[in-house]
C-alpha cells in the first residue's frame, strides 16, 4: 500500500484558488452540445500537440475543460519527472468519462514545483506550452501556460496541478462568461473517498494551506476562489444523491453558482435533462451528464 503523505514543517504558502477542472469525454462535440443544453456557453475546439482536444466553459477566473483524445499517436508515455497529460487523460477515459483532474491557480509555476517537491507531494519538471485561441470575433491570439504537477499516491486516479497564465488578457473574456443559465462561478470540486482524513495533508499542501471547515468524517477546503469538498460515500449520497465507487479516491463532479434554482429547473425540464432537487441545490446525476455530477447552487 502507498504511504500516507505526512504534513511537513514548511511555512504555509498562500492559498490557491480554483483555476479549472478537467472533464474527460469520449465525444467532444456531443459534450459541448449537452453543456449548451444545460445553459452554458461553450468555446470552440482547441487542439494540443500532445494528442488531446478541448472545449472550454469559462467563468470569471476559472473554467471547465471538456477534453478528449484527438490523436492517440501524439501521446507521449510518462517518463521520470515528466507528467504526460495526454497519457493521463487517455487512462482516465479508459476507466470512464468524468472529472479526473483538479487545477489550482499559480503565480509562479516553477516556485510551486519546487514547493511541491520540498513538501514531498510531487517531483515533476514544470511544463510550459502555448497555443492559438479564438476571440468571439473569430480573430486568433496567443495564450500560454506553465504547469506544476503534484501527486497523491492514495488517489492515483486523480490528477493535480497548478496553472500559471502568461497571457491572461488573451485568455479571459467576459463574452465567454455569459451563460444562458445565469451561472456566475465555478464554486466547488467534489472528491469522494472512503477515508477523507488520509488525503488531508496532501490536499492542504497542494492548496497552499487554506482554511478547513470540519464535518464529521468529511471536510471542506475553502479557497480564495471556490472550494474542495472532500466527502465520504455517506455524505456524497446525502448531498449529491450519488453512490460512487470510491476505491481508490476519485472526483465525483463539480458545483456552479446560479441566481435562481426555479428558473434552472424549468430549463432542465424543457431540455428533458434528469435532475434531483433539494433545498440548496439542483443535481444532474453522473449517468445523465457523461460521468460527471453537475450541481447548481443558488448564490
Amino acid at each position: 500500500m502507498p504511504e500516507t503523505i505526512q504534513p511537513t514543517t514548511l511555512p504555509a504558502a498562500a492559498p490557491r484558488g480554483l483555476d479549472h477542472l478537467v472533464v474527460g469525454v469520449r465525444d467532444l462535440d456531443a459534450a459541448g452540445a449537452f453543456y449548451e443544453k444545460l445553459g452554458f456557453t461553450v468555446g470552440a475546439r482547441n487542439r494540443h500537440p500532445w494528442g488531446t482536444e478541448n472545449r472550454i466553459v469559462q467563468f470569471p477566473g476559472s473554467f471547465l475543460e471538456l477534453i478528449t483524445i484527438g490523436d492517440a499517436t501524439a501521446i507521449m508515455p510518462p517518463a521520470p519527472r515528466q507528467f504526460s497529460f495526454g497519457h493521463f487523460v487517455r487512462e482516465a477515459l479508459e476507466r470512464g468519462e468524468g472529472l479526473s483532474m483538479l487545477v489550482l491557480e499559480s503565480q509562479d509555476a516553477k516556485a510551486d514545483a519546487a514547493a511541491f517537491n520540498a513538501a514531498g507531494i510531487g517531483d515533476f519538471e514544470p511544463f510550459f506550452f502555448e497555443r492559438q485561441a479564438k476571440r468571439p470575433d473569430g480573430s486568433t491570439v496567443r495564450v500560454a501556460f506553465s504547469l506544476a504537477f503534484a501527486a497523491d499516491p492514495l488517489a492515483p486516479e486523480c490528477g493535480f496541478f497548478v496553472c500559471q497564465q502568461h497571457e491572461p488578457q488573451n485568455f479571459w473574456n467576459p463574452a465567454f462568461q455569459q451563460h444562458a443559465n445565469g451561472a456566475s462561478a465555478l464554486s466547488a470540486a467534489i472528491l469522494v473517498t472512503d477515508e477523507p482524513g488520509q488525503h488531508r495533508a496532501f490536499l492542504s499542501a497542494f492548496a497552499g494551506f487554506p482554511e478547513v471547515l470540519e464535518g464529521n468524517a468529511d471536510y471542506v477546503l475553502t479557497l480564495p476562489r471556490g472550494r474542495i469538498d472532500v466527502l465520504d460515500p455517506e455524505a456524497a449520497q446525502a448531498i449529491y444523491h450519488a453512490e460512487p465507487d470510491t476505491t481508490p479516491a476519485r472526483f465525483l463532479g463539480f458545483c456552479v453558482t446560479v441566481p435562481d434554482l426555479d428558473v434552472l429547473a424549468g430549463r432542465l425540464e424543457a431540455a428533458d435533462i434528469s435532475f434531483g432537487r433539494g433545498e440548496e441545490r439542483i443535481v444532474v446525476p453522473s449517468e445523465a451528464a457523461m460521468g460527471c455530477v453537475i450541481a447548481f447552487e443558488q448564490g
